[in-house]
């Protein structure tokens, strides 16, 4: 279960939510790119405090990887979750969390602690990240 079970959830929903959160961080934390994208609903939006803009899309989101790869030498060697809860609010739930990721960019590697807030939505039996939001952690 979570860290900080929401008072009064369901715990077989949560553990649901749960795992949809715990596959996207080790499909992240292990670059599988495709895996980890499949997390995402087509009409998912993101927000992230490294970027000028929201992504309107996964597709947005992916091409923006992409070119993190070929441009940035962009490489994910880690992520931990820590201090993670659920909500669930009937088919949308919220996943709230410390991370802290392994990143390489051009070549360096590094640390990055950030809060992350994941969305999520039930459809067609399963939990799909319908919005992402990272901000600095501190």
């Amino acid at each position: 279960m979570s860290d900080s079970p929401a008072p009064g959830a369901d715990p077989q929903t949560e553990a649901a939510v749960l795992a949809a959160a715990d596959a996207i961080v080790d499909d992240f934390g292990h670059h599988r790119t495709a895996a980890y994208f499949a997390g995402f609903a087509d009409d998912a939006t993101f927000v992230f405090h490294t970027h000028d803009r929201r992504l309107e899309s996964r597709a947005d989101y992916e091409a923006l990887w992409a070119q993190w790869e070929r441009v940035d030498g962009f490489r994910v060697h880690g992520c931990r979750s820590s201090d993670r809860r659920v909500q669930v609010l009937g088919d949308v739930a919220i996943f709230t969390h410390a991370v802290h990721s392994t990143i390489e960019l051009g070549g360096e590697v590094s640390q990055v602690d950030e809060r992350e807030t994941i969305v999520f939505q039930q459809r067609d039996g399963r939990w799909l990240a319908v919005h992402e939001h990272l901000s600095p952690a501190g």
